[in-house]
């Protein structure tokens, strides 16, 4: 996706990321990843979870809960996700070699997507049984589920408390976190229905606290597929707009033109761009390129920039055409520009923006 400048003062790539290939062979360099402290917190939750969960799925089919039983299938995705954080983690911990210039940072994309689609079906399970149920509910054991729900909720309790101290800039474990904070209040949502059933014998509370934890998982689901689909799909990361990041890098002093745009994320938080400078004739390309990386770092958090950088009409610039005065080169470099900007998008130069 990114571009190779063409001359030494035109090559741009930050020293902190991907390989760097020179005479003495190469080297990869690997952004840092969560400490083990890190991963002692997240297999505590781990622990916590799958204990619990055995439990609750033989009380839940004792009870005759559905609730229960909902809170169990949701609490296996929450152990699924963490477990497959814990993996990630360590993929992503290898450094980049061979064909896999990032290394494997995007392992943990995997994951949550996984997890993600791993929700949504067992949404659709747990939605089915809980509206059979509304029609025609069996008897419900509400003690038990009171019991069984409260102890749920001091269980997730601690386990959101172990995974707070995990580092959550990764998508997964910050999935794998909401999902934890999801099942507390699922299981608040079964207590209450379980003090229902017990105190006025209305049966289909459990049913409709079953739909409840039914959408807390869809949501959860729905936004892990979203998130890890937008980076699969290479589009700019949320909260960021390629347009506004061009406009204000081509306002940056002797730039004329920025284009071949391309912004995405490697894997969460860390996003990536690279982009073909066009700067006044004699302009300093150095001074510039340091001054666009000041600007991606500081404005907008991207460390990963790769910038080719030329001079307006210098060779190789994209077939762009040296500035003349004459009417015919004008002509010539203007059909140039439209070229250049049919065969790689928008063209943003420096003057006033519409927008």
């Amino acid at each position: 996706m990114a571009e190779h400048a063409h001359d030494d003062h035109d090559r741009d790539h930050d020293d902190d990321h991907g390989h760097d290939h020179g005479r003495g062979g190469h080297a990869g360099h690997s952004h840092a990843v969560a400490a083990d402290a890190d991963r002692r917190w997240l297999w505590s939750a781990l622990i916590l979870l799958v204990v619990f969960m055995a439990g609750e799925v033989v009380v839940g089919f004792a009870a005759q809960s559905l609730a229960l039983i909902s809170d169990a299938a949701h609490m296996l995705t929450d152990a699924a996700s963490i477990a497959l954080a814990l993996v990630a983690m360590r993929l992503a911990a290898r450094p980049a070699r061979g064909g896999y210039t990032f290394g494997l940072k995007r392992a943990e994309i995997l994951s949550a997507q996984a997890n993600g689609v791993t929700l949504l079906v067992l949404s659709a399970w747990l939605g089915y049984e809980a509206v059979t149920r509304l029609i025609s509910p069996p008897a419900v054991t509400g003690s038990l589920v009171l019991v069984t729900a409260l102890v749920g909720v001091v269980v997730n309790i601690a386990a959101t408390w172990c995974m707070s101290k995990a580092n959550r800039s990764s998508l997964n474990v910050e999935g794998a976190f909401q999902h934890v904070l999801t099942d507390l209040y699922a299981f608040i949502a079964t207590a209450v229905a379980g003090a229902v059933v017990l105190f006025t014998g209305f049966v289909r509370a459990d049913a409709i606290a079953s739909l409840v934890v039914v959408a807390l998982m869809l949501r959860a689901g729905i936004g892990l597929v979203r998130d890890s689909a937008r980076i699969f799909l290479e589009a700019a990361p949320a909260g960021i707009d390629p347009d506004q990041v061009a406009d204000r890098l081509v306002d940056t002093d002797q730039v004329e033109e920025i284009h071949d745009l391309h912004i995405w994320e490697i894997t969460s938080n860390q996003p990536a761009l690279s982009a073909h400078i066009l700067v006044t004739p004699g302009g300093d390309c150095h001074a510039v390129q340091r001054e666009l990386q000041r600007r991606l770092r500081e404005e907008y958090r991207i460390t990963h920039a790769t910038l080719q950088v030329d001079h307006v009409g210098e060779s190789g610039a994209d077939g762009l055409l040296q500035i003349s005065s004459s009417s015919a080169a004008a002509a010539a470099e203007q059909e140039a520009r439209e070229h250049c900007e049919d065969a790689h998008g928008p063209v943003h130069r420096s003057g006033p923006h519409p927008h």
